[in-house]
């Protein structure tokens, strides 16, 4: 595995939500490693009623401003931090929601942080995920292009069949295509039907 180059990451939201589907994000904790092959992701593009940056750059979204490659991370519903990457040129505010992974290093841990052992329910759902990979309000802004602890890798691994669905969660552009996943894999977060696609 090797760290993807941000000259390597589509500048668009879109091709950047499927192009992340197969990748895989690093979180460096204690000396440890955790990391998770993306199975599951959910563009906001620029425009998107949905997104956090629609109505502009505020102290809350201005991650999601930075080049393409950066971590946005926010809080939600009281309780869960979600971790999504930037994904325009510098000054164009869109993300990547990243909605599941397959864990690979580090499950021990994942386990200690999440309180649970079943390995299906350790990082299906973005709230699991970020809460697996120790992620919170220190991560927003960092480099995952870079030197940083938490980052994105890829391997040589063949990429799987991606399916699209609408987005999970939302009112605004619920209708929206832009949800992407790979087919089959029990990681995939919200209804099963999607495992049989």
């Amino acid at each position: 595995m090797r760290r993807l180059r941000r000259a390597e990451l589509p500048i668009d939201t879109l091709a950047l939500a499927r192009f992340l589907v197969g990748r895989i994000v690093v979180r460096e904790l204690d000396g440890q490693r955790l990391s998770g092959r993306i199975v599951e992701t959910e563009a906001y593009p620029l425009g998107d009623a949905a997104s956090h940056a629609f109505r502009g750059r505020t102290p809350r979204n201005g991650s999601m401003f930075l080049s393409r490659g950066h971590a946005y991370v926010y809080f939600t519903y009281g309780s869960c931090f979600m971790l999504n990457v930037a994904s325009e040129e510098r000054g164009v505010g869109a993300g990547v929601l990243l909605r599941a992974v397959e864990p690979l290093e580090g499950v021990e841990k994942m386990e200690e942080l999440r309180g649970v052992t079943r390995l299906r329910d350790l990082t299906r759902g973005p709230g699991r995920l970020a809460q697996a990979l120790a992620i919170d309000f220190a991560q927003d802004g960092l480099d995952m292009c870079g030197k940083s602890p938490l980052w994105l890798g890829t391997t040589r691994d063949k990429q799987r069949r991606i399916g699209t669905a609408i987005r999970i969660g939302i009112t605004r552009n619920a209708e929206r295509v832009w949800r992407f996943y790979e087919r089959g894999n029990v990681f995939v977060s919200g209804p099963r039907a999607l495992l049989k696609t």
